[in-house]
Order: C-alpha cells, then structure tokens, then sequence
C-alpha cells in the first residue's frame, strides 16, 4: 500500500502521540502507586491527589486508544474516511484531530 505523505505525516505524528501518552500513563501509574494511607477525610489534600492522578490516567487512556485505532485504520487504508457517511475528512481537520473518525459536516450534525 502506497501512503500519501499527508498520511504518513499523520502516522508519524501519531506514533509520537502514542509513545508520549505511554510515558505519561507509565508516571501516573508510578504516581498511583504510591497511595500512603490517607485518611480518606474529606477535603483531604491526598485524596484529591490521588483521585486526580486516577482521572489524568483514564483521559490518557482514552487518548491511547483513540490513537491506536487511528494507526489501525492507517494500516487498513480507511485512515481520513469519515465511519458516518464515508466521504473524505478534510485534511485540515485531520491536521488538527489527527484521531477524528468523522468529516465537518458529520461532526456539526451530531451536534
């Protein structure tokens, strides 16, 4: 399969997406790990800590997936083909939203 440079330039972009998101994951995981005894009082500094850890952790996660599943539809060739109407996305878009699986027009009807 021969990739548009717009395509490769996404993967590449995306691989670097992918291997910052796992760092991160890897240091918030590091950082939960650490949980202490906290009293669990309300209002206690560490708890907010901890539960704010835990959340930056699943948007991470979220965001892994996402780009994941853009590199496997790069892989598969349906990279920049909205799921909704199958028309293409608009480079721009995927310029900004590199993980988008929907063109403008989609997006603005899901609104």
């Amino acid at each position: 399969m021969v990739m548009s440079v717009s395509t490769e330039q996404a993967r590449s972009k995306l691989l670097k997406e992918l291997e910052t998101l796992q760092a991160e994951i890897a240091e918030l995981d590091r950082r939960l790990e650490h949980k202490g005894n906290y009293s669990l009082g309300v209002g206690d500094p560490a708890v907010y800590e901890w539960e704010l850890n835990l959340a930056l952790k699943e948007r991470a996660e979220q965001k892994k997936r996402a780009v994941e599943e853009a590199l496997a539809r790069i892989a598969a060739g349906t990279y920049g083909t909205c799921t909704k109407c199958g028309g293409p996305i608009e480079p721009e878009r995927l310029e900004l939203l590199p993980t988008t699986t929907v063109c403008c027009r989609c997006a603005q009807k899901k609104r």
